[in-house]
């Protein structure tokens, strides 16, 4: 029997052959008009889709925060979903006549899916803009701002979102007083989420501090926002302010960090926290000094015044605490005012940031009372500074040889010890401590003694006067009341001398009674007799003084001690 295989015609493989052929040409024509038809559906989606999306953009803004809508471009793109871009989006409050939009927007971005999209109201997880800017109207006008709706009674809200990305953020505060400049925020960078319809956002902020430059990393809670009264918009958090140049404040340098909490509303924001600045320094004195401080204040985010109540302060081996307020002079700059209550202290800390010259003039415990008025302007803080207050110094020595010698020597011979005085010099101080208290006034970079009380043993010194805290200028006169008479301050032959002459400086209960000066510089300082200066008034202690003056005496060293 013949193989049924091999019997097969070739005009039968050949009708298989063209058959497999049409079959395939008809799934590839098939194919052909699918992929067609997918792109025909997805070119009438997309221009159903952009309109559509764009009118529901528009509609959610206008009806959330009744406004006018401009929307500058509008693109969507299907092939991964539905993303859509877009810019120059402005809105302006419908009983608001701003100049200004409220909100403008340079560009956002979001995705979402075509799920979503057939959803009314869309969803969408995360929306990104750049360069946003927020302009509020002046306080005044507030009153008029829209309301902002969340969707909760059925309105025209269209799309929900989860979060908010922000780039590049500005928010402006404007003002109806001539003359008075808009405040403004720049914000780095800011992520808002959604909590719920009628909650407060979650926030985490990057702001860029201007002075003094640094970033504020901020994490909390914002709103529900009053659209009324903005100032009493809810608010609490956390911050974070590092490597903060205080160089870029003119008159002191370091830098700064910062961490804290707080709660309250925008213009009532309860602050605490506190301050490290390991090489904190003033330009009168360029000597870097650590500092903390733990502070509580109170906080109006609206205008940026800040009261604090209290700052406390450790400087040094100082321990200092400030109340009062840093208020916004609008174009100016800022005005401090506080109140400072300095001790347990060290006069050499005051001295160290103060003071040029190395190492401090004095050592000794400070106690010190003061106001601290700092205004507005460009100039250095030190030169622009004020104090007026009162001080006491307990323990005092003096780092310079020369001027601790010449205060051992007017101490023993005040005493009567002549004998011990001969042998003070430079090089072996006696190193008597001395008390010093008054009433002082800095201004200029000047510090001015209205009374200066001076004592040590054997003496009683007051003095007014002068001095620079760059150190070169001393410039102090008054009286000397001391235990020993004239004649008891000199030995041998002087004091035999002497002894007619002590009646005449024997006055009020001490054993001398001399005017005096002391003048010069830190390092080259004059101690001497000042009759030129003396009147009929009242001595700075107290005691009458009616000795005629005499160009004679005033013509003594005044390099020596009395």
């Amino acid at each position: 029997m013949q193989d049924r295989s091999s019997s097969e015609s070739p005009h039968g493989t050949t009708r298989k052959h063209s058959r497999s052929q049409r079959i395939l040409l008809w799934i590839a024509a098939a194919f052909f008009i699918v992929v067609v038809g997918v792109f025909i559906a997805a070119s009438i989606l997309l221009r159903r889709a952009e309109p559509v999306l764009r009118a529901r953009v528009i509609e959610t803004l206008s009806a959330r925060f009744d406004s006018r809508v401009e929307l500058g471009y509008f693109h969507v793109y299907v092939l991964n979903g539905l993303e859509v871009t877009g810019g120059d989006l402005h809105l302006y409050p419908n009983d608001l006549d701003m100049q200004a939009p409220l909100f403008a927007v340079r560009k956002f971005s979001f995705k979402t899916g075509w799920r979503s999209f057939l959803h009314t109201p869309m969803h969408v997880g995360r929306v990104n803009l750049e360069g946003l800017a927020l302009t509020m109207p002046p306080k005044e006008d507030r009153k008029n701002m829209p309301k902002m709706k969340n969707g909760e009674g059925g309105g025209k809200i269209q799309i929900y979102v989860d979060q908010l990305l922000v780039k590049d953020a500005k928010l402006v505060l404007e003002t109806n007083k001539p003359g008075k400049t808009p405040l403004e925020w720049d914000v780095s960078n800011l992520a808002l989420t959604s909590i719920g319809a009628g909650q407060p956002l979650a926030f985490h902020a990057i702001l860029t501090n201007p002075k003094p430059v640094g970033n504020i990393d901020s994490t909390g809670h914002f709103g529900p926002f009053n659209t009324e009264s903005p100032g009493d918009t809810p608010i609490d958090g956390a911050y974070n302010f590092s490597h903060a140049d205080l160089n870029s404040l003119k008159g002191i340098g370091g830098m700064l960090s910062s961490q804290g909490k707080y709660v309250g509303t925008l213009n009532n924001m309860v602050v605490d926290g506190e301050t490290d600045t390991p090489d904190f320094q003033v330009d009168t004195g360029t000597h870097p000094i650590p500092l903390h401080t733990k502070f509580h204040a109170i906080v109006d985010g609206t205008n940026g015044d800040t009261y604090l109540q209290p700052v406390d302060a450790q400087l040094g081996h100082s321990h200092i605490v400030a109340t009062g307020k840093v208020v916004l002079v609008r174009g100016q700059g800022h005005q401090i005012t506080l109140d400072v209550v300095v001790g347990p202290a060290r006069i050499e800390d005051m001295l160290r940031l103060g003071v040029k010259t190395m190492p401090p003039i004095m050592q000794g415990s400070l106690k010190l009372k003061t106001k601290l008025d700092i205004p507005p302007g460009k100039v250095s803080v030190t030169q622009k500074m004020r104090l007026k207050g009162n001080f006491q110094v307990l323990d005092a020595t003096f780092s310079n040889d020369k001027v601790q010698a010449k205060v051992d020597e007017l101490s023993l011979r005040s005493q009567g010890k002549a004998g011990e005085a001969k042998k003070i010099d430079a090089q072996n101080p006696a190193l008597i401590q001395s008390d010093m208290q008054g009433v002082f006034e800095l201004g200029d970079s000047k510090l001015t003694f209205s009374a200066l009380n001076y004592k040590l043993p054997g003496a009683d010194i007051n003095l007014t006067g002068v001095y620079s805290l760059d150190g070169n200028e001393f410039d102090f006169h008054g009286m000397a009341r001391l235990d020993a008479k004239v004649s008891q301050m000199m030995t041998g032959w002087k004091s035999i001398l002497l002894k007619p002459v002590d009646p005449f400086f024997s006055k009020h209960g001490a054993g001398t009674e001399v005017p005096i000066k002391i003048t010069g510089t830190r390092s080259e300082p004059k101690f001497g007799l000042d009759f030129k200066h003396k009147d009929d008034k009242d001595s700075p202690g107290g005691s009458p003084n009616k000795t005629k003056d005499s160009n004679s005496a005033g013509k003594s060293s005044a390099t020596k001690t009395p």
